[in-house]
């Protein structure tokens, strides 16, 4: 894997060069949005985990940012990461075609695209990552996963200093931490961290990395916290959802300035599959905080009308 390292010696060389030409660090934002984020954490009935950093003044908010929680369907960017490994080492060809059985990639109850395939035709790389990203297709997921392994991932997230965001299904020493987080696991702190190095190229390679961000901004689920930033405003990110966790990790190219952020639950009390869920709920008021506070002076508003019409 090729990343880009920054010296201890580099390091505090820039820290010297900053200290000379700044008098001070860059305050917390007055605006009260620690408090507001650890009042929505408070009133939900479960484990809450928030991280959210505002890239152009530096500013960070956290709630339980560094507590591990089940990654659901997050665990794709991960996945997405391995297979762009294996492309960028000539494992793999991107525009390659790959054969489709069964009995080996199927995701029990799986009703996505894949999983309705035909034993052996033939589907694109690509396509099957697209799949994966954009309608979090499962059987596509697992079908990239046992490619890449889930031993390769994990490695992978270390080689990027991630040490608790883990592909545990169908991986190798990991059976303990699946029966407690299931398909994967994260921290909010760790996949912010990860969005914002595939944003900034140094994830795999940069053009990898290009690629990766591309196939992120492209998502069908849109009822969550990307309904509360504008269309027209560009956004990357990935979501998931088992009985007792939801979460959502979005990179905002908001006009005042960047945003990422990562909103997870777990021992959820509602594990109800309505739009109302509790913890979709939490996204969506997040979303909407942050939106309202980093760009208050943007006058668009989410419309108010039948949810149901469109999520």
């Amino acid at each position: 894997m090729r990343l880009y390292a920054i010296s201890i010696t580099t390091s505090i060389l820039v820290a010297i060069l900053l200290t000379s030409f700044t008098t001070k660090e860059i305050a917390v934002s007055d605006t009260g949005l620690q408090q507001q984020l650890e009042a929505l954490a408070a009133q939900f009935d479960g484990d809450v985990g928030i991280y959210v950093k505002h890239l152009k003044t530096g500013e960070e908010f956290t709630v339980n940012a560094d507590s591990v929680f089940p990654s659901a369907s997050i665990v794709k960017v991960p996945i997405l990461v391995g297979i762009f490994d294996m492309i960028e080492s000539g494992e793999l060809d991107y525009k390659s075609e790959l054969a489709y059985y069964a009995d080996s990639v199927n995701y029990p109850g799986d009703d996505g695209l894949i999983a309705n395939h035909k034993e052996g035709s033939k589907v694109p790389l690509d396509k099957l990552m697209m799949l994966m990203i954009t309608t979090s297709d499962n059987t596509a997921s697992m079908w990239l996963q046992q490619i890449a392994t889930g031993e390769r991932i994990n490695r992978l997230m270390d080689a990027v200093g991630l040490s608790h965001t883990r592909v545990n299904s169908r991986t190798s020493g990991r059976e303990e931490q699946r029966t407690k987080y299931g398909w994967g696991q994260m921290t909010p702190r760790e996949m912010v961290d990860l969005m914002m190095g595939i944003r900034n190229g140094t994830v795999v390679s940069k053009p990898a990395s290009e690629e990766m961000y591309r196939v992120l901004t492209r998502i069908h689920y849109d009822g969550e916290a990307l309904a509360f930033i504008p269309p027209w405003v560009q956004a990357a990110s990935k979501q998931g959802a088992v009985n007792r966790s939801r979460s959502e990790v979005v990179h905002v190219n908001a006009p005042s300035g960047e945003y990422v952020f990562c909103v997870v639950t777990k021992n959820q009390a509602d594990t109800s599959w309505e739009y109302e869920n509790a913890g979709f709920q939490l996204i969506r008021d997040v979303s909407s905080l942050l939106w309202q506070t980093f760009e208050p002076d943007n006058p668009w508003q989410k419309p108010s009308y039948d949810t149901s019409k469109y999520w």
